[in-house]
């Protein structure tokens, strides 16, 4: 019983412990046996995350303080459904890339494994922290994990990826120093529940400082969730890296969003008086852009792993939107389409890497090529995954697009035409994908190039996540309600909630 009082830091300790692990001699050099550990931390990763789950919708939210340091000066670690809903999700997600990486990618390059727990280690701790300093902490380390996984496997466009990639996060890293300190000076705390508790009570003197810094952090959150003007490194870094890679940053947007979410819907919300709301006025049309312009992407795409990552800027428009309509109804929409999204673009980016690996010269380039060896198996897989991301019944995305209309209604005028154009350009641009893949083909497939079976288990993995949000689409509803609904509470004493 003692063990699981501290359960909350277990996402943060376990892939912290393994990736230290694995440098030591008897792990260092020994692909197969960093297999095996990390598939071991991933799976207590799974359960740990189910667990914290449960507890969350329970006993409802609870902070856990390092060290019992207490608030708001010591380390705050908060397990809430959001949070624990956001840890489930890269629990899946990492079990199903690190399976799909153990066909093979993970040999291509050093250290791909410690790597590859140290990513999980800083989304699992952004998605728990309760204060905006430490979620600056987080963020640099899974920041500095994903330069090492981008370049993983070496490579001219990989490399000219990861400079403009590692050049803007450390142009963002310093905004949001600038953001931290314009906060601490204005609430005299970086607590997330202490700001919100003391955001209606500020005097006129802190108030232009608490915007300025809220602003500033509006612009880094807005640099990892791929909004527009600051969305255009996404494509060409997921579309140039490693499969297993790519399928793991589909989440890396969402921790951006996730963090627009936890700060400025909390802290700056309805309840903090003069500071109430001022980042939908910000935020809506630059999200409104940001679908556009990223439908329009997703039409001149020229290859499936371009193509997927375009889908991701559409998804990351259609999230921002919802937060931008600011409501519980919106965000719970929204979370149950983060859910979606994520899975079904990982999935996708994972199918084109097996298409890759059997069209030869051609890769994934939407041109006439030799067919696949598995053809009827990826056409299979990939038609799925067209299906749930375009948002046709009966598969998530269907739900999603529902719910998010539904949540849209007083402003149906602006959200729906870009919301329903957006899956049209959907179906078009994976119909012509398919169609050319898997038809327009010249000779046969090599006999030799065939999926492993890791690498299917995964796709199976990812893909069986779609219609189960459909079947279980009650209890997944209500769960998000639930944490959309924590967001929106107004804001207690830091000593009550402990």
């Amino acid at each position: 019983m003692a063990l699981l009082q501290h359960l909350v830091f277990f996402p943060v300790l376990i892939p912290l412990l393994m990736g230290t692990l694995l440098l030591f001699p008897f792990f260092h050099g020994h692909i197969p046996r960093q297999r095996v550990a990390v598939f071991i931390a991933n799976l207590l990763l799974l359960v740990t995350a189910i667990k914290l789950l449960s507890d969350s919708l329970t006993n409802g939210p609870t902070m856990y303080m390092m060290g019992d340091w207490q608030a708001p000066f010591g380390i705050a670690l908060v397990n809430d459904p959001l949070a624990a809903v956001m840890l489930l999700l890269t629990a899946v997600l990492a079990l199903a890339a690190h399976m799909y990486a153990c066909a093979g990618d993970d040999q291509k390059g050093p250290f791909f494994h410690p790597i590859f727990m140290y990513q999980i280690m800083g989304i699992n701790g952004a998605f728990l922290t309760g204060d905006v300093f430490n979620l600056f902490v987080f963020f640099e380390i899974l920041l500095i994990a994903s330069y090492a996984l981008i370049i993983h496997g070496g490579g001219k466009q990989r490399t000219q990826a990861a400079v403009h990639y590692v050049l803007l996060n450390l142009a963002g890293s310093s905004f949001f120093l600038f953001g931290l300190g314009v906060l601490y000076s204005a609430f005299g705390t970086l607590n997330l529940a202490d700001m919100a508790y003391k955001a209606p009570g500020l005097d006129q003197e802190h108030i232009q400082l608490a915007k300025s810094g809220a602003l500033l952090l509006l612009i880094v959150f807005g640099l990892k969730a791929a909004l527009l003007p600051l969305h255009f490194w996404l494509p060409r870094t997921y579309s140039y890296t490693a499969t297993p890679v790519a399928a793991l940053f589909a989440i890396m947007t969402k921790v951006g969003i996730y963090s627009i979410w936890r700060v400025h819907t909390a802290v700056f919300g309805d309840h903090a008086g003069e500071l109430a709301n001022i980042t939908p006025d910000w935020l809506w049309p630059m999200a409104w852009l940001t679908l556009v312009m990223g439908t329009i992407a997703v039409l001149a795409s020229q290859s499936l792993k371009m193509l997927a990552s375009n889908l991701i800027v559409v998804s990351a428009g259609t999230l921002l939107i919802a937060l931008s309509i600011n409501t519980p109804q919106a965000m719970s929409a929204a979370l149950y389409y983060l859910l979606h999204s994520t899975l079904a673009s990982a999935a996708l980016l994972l199918i084109a890497g097996m298409i890759t690996d059997q069209r030869g010269q051609a890769q994934d380039r939407l041109v006439r090529a030799r067919s696949v060896t598995q053809g009827a198996m990826l056409g299979g897989f990939f038609f799925i995954a067209a299906v749930a991301l375009i948002g046709m019944p009966p598969l998530s995305g269907f739900v999603g697009k529902v719910l998010l209309l539904q949540a849209s209604t007083d402003n149906a005028a602006w959200v729906w035409p870009p919301l329903l154009i957006s899956g049209l350009v959907a179906l078009i641009m994976l119909s012509r994908a398919g169609s050319t893949v898997f038809w327009r083909t010249s000779g046969s497939g090599s006999d030799k190039v065939r999926s492993h079976p890791l690498q299917i288990i995964a796709v199976v993995l990812l893909l069986s996540t779609l219609p189960l949000m459909v079947i279980f689409g009650g209890s997944l509803t209500e769960l998000t309600q639930k944490a959309a609904e924590i967001l929106y509470m107004a804001p207690q004493p830091v000593a009550e909630i402990l």
